[in-house]
């Protein structure tokens, strides 16, 4: 039962933790332990408290807390480009898991530009952030030894050099989810696959991590390549796959299938199918990578890997959050890949076929797991017998939802 209590302040007057402790009967302790999320609070108690913070309406001042600990109040998210859907919905996820620690994300775009990605982790911005959480392109391994600058950070995306650095790294494994989009169409009859979105560039290590996918499956499926399959883009933008899709159909390299590097890649490669007759995926058939919202409710459907975005940024977020709380002397940085779903639609499985399958839906998830060749960490990181990952595991397996049921490759 809540106290009697008599404030003698004006309705104007922000509640404060003293008055929740007097109406709750508790001390100032026990609410802030409440407001704070510490675990170890009689339930009862909690109630209480919880109570008396609804009925005052009380909100914690998070900037006099921040000035107590000498923060900002404010992360900020580094990515190559908001054009790219991939980004833009990665940046709406970490800006929900930052809202569960009362951060606030400040979003920065490099374009994948060195000097810029440079200037990133260079601290120019450190006086106004607490951590960074930062997606580079074209920063080199050398860029990241020169750093001098200590606000913590987490890296997403590929890795930096062929070692591992000294910061923690949210990634998923390229490699493994190229080869499996590769093998579902080896899966469905398709001999002549090719691969749009090879890049030469320093920042393409993304495309040529799939590249490798992708020739791992033809092998696997006792498939020659034919470097005539294989398209690069300068970019991997609408565009770029419109011309890429364009050049492929115009060199008569007579391809039944089409492994898109990203999505937007495949919605323009699409989008020159259509216009050029091409029936997909009764002539050929077409897949992409990221799940990005308009390949859904693109016609036809696009079939696609789906990375865990969500399980991306809360990963990150809580390993800055373990950063900024002041991690033990003989941490050790972490490395997590994340988990990814292989997502059959329209683009390769046509209508008709879903129909007989007897998918109530346009969506299935087929299993085509490829074994996965990311690089191992530590014995000291753990991957749980099902599949499922720890908080950082060696590699997490893709998993595969059929007739709306997911399952782990050991179960399918």
């Amino acid at each position: 039962m809540l106290h009697r209590w008599k404030p003698g302040y004006s309705a104007s007057v922000q509640p404060r933790l003293k008055d929740v402790a007097e109406l709750a009967g508790v001390s100032i302790k026990t609410v802030s332990n409440v407001v704070n999320g510490y675990p170890f609070v009689k339930p009862e108690t909690r109630e209480r408290v919880e109570r008396a913070i609804a009925e005052l309406n009380y909100r914690p001042n998070l900037t006099a807390r921040n000035l107590r600990q000498g923060r900002s109040g404010v992360i900020a998210l580094a990515v190559p480009d908001l054009d790219i859907p991939y980004f833009a919905e990665l940046a709406t996820n970490v800006i929900t898991a930052a809202d569960r620690h009362g951060w606030t994300v400040l979003i920065d775009q490099t374009q994948g530009d060195r000097a810029k990605e440079r200037l990133v982790v260079s601290g120019i911005r450190a006086h106004l952030i607490d951590g960074l959480l930062f997606s580079p392109l074209a920063l080199t391994a050398a860029d990241l030894a020169q750093r001098a600058d200590h606000t913590p950070m987490v890296l997403l995306g590929e890795r930096i050099g062929r070692r591992r650095t000294a910061y923690d790294h949210v990634c998923i494994d390229n490699v493994a989810a190229a080869q499996e989009a590769t093998s579902h169409l080896t899966g469905l009859g398709r001999r002549r696959i090719a691969a749009i979105g090879a890049r030469q560039a320093a920042s393409g290590a993304t495309a040529r991590l799939r590249l490798r996918g992708y020739r791992q499956a033809l092998a696997a499926a006792g498939l020659a390549e034919d470097p005539a399959l294989v398209v690069p883009v300068d970019a991997f933008h609408r565009a770029d796959g419109a011309r890429a899709m364009a050049d492929l159909l115009d060199s008569g390299a007579g391809p039944d299938a089409v492994f898109c590097f990203n999505d937007t890649l495949a919605l323009g490669a699409l989008r020159t199918l259509l216009s050029r007759g091409v029936r997909v995926p009764d002539d050929i058939a077409l897949f992409g990578f990221d799940d990005i919202e308009d390949g859904r409710f693109s016609t036809p459907s696009l079939s696609t890997i789906a990375p865990d975005r969500a399980g991306i940024a809360q990963t990150a977020v809580d390993l800055l959050a373990g950063l900024l709380a002041g991690p033990a002397p003989d941490r050790r940085p972490q490395e997590v890949c994340a988990s990814h779903t292989l997502i059959a639609r329209e683009s390769t499985l046509g209508v008709q076929a879903q129909s007989a399958a007897g998918s109530s839906s346009t969506e299935r998830t087929v299993a085509s797991a490829a074994p996965s060749s990311g690089p191992r960490l530590p014995s000291s990181d753990t991957v749980s017998a099902s599949g499922s990952h720890s908080r950082t595991v060696t590699r997490a397996a893709s998993s595969r939802r059929i007739g709306g049921t997911s399952h782990s490759p050991s179960s399918a």
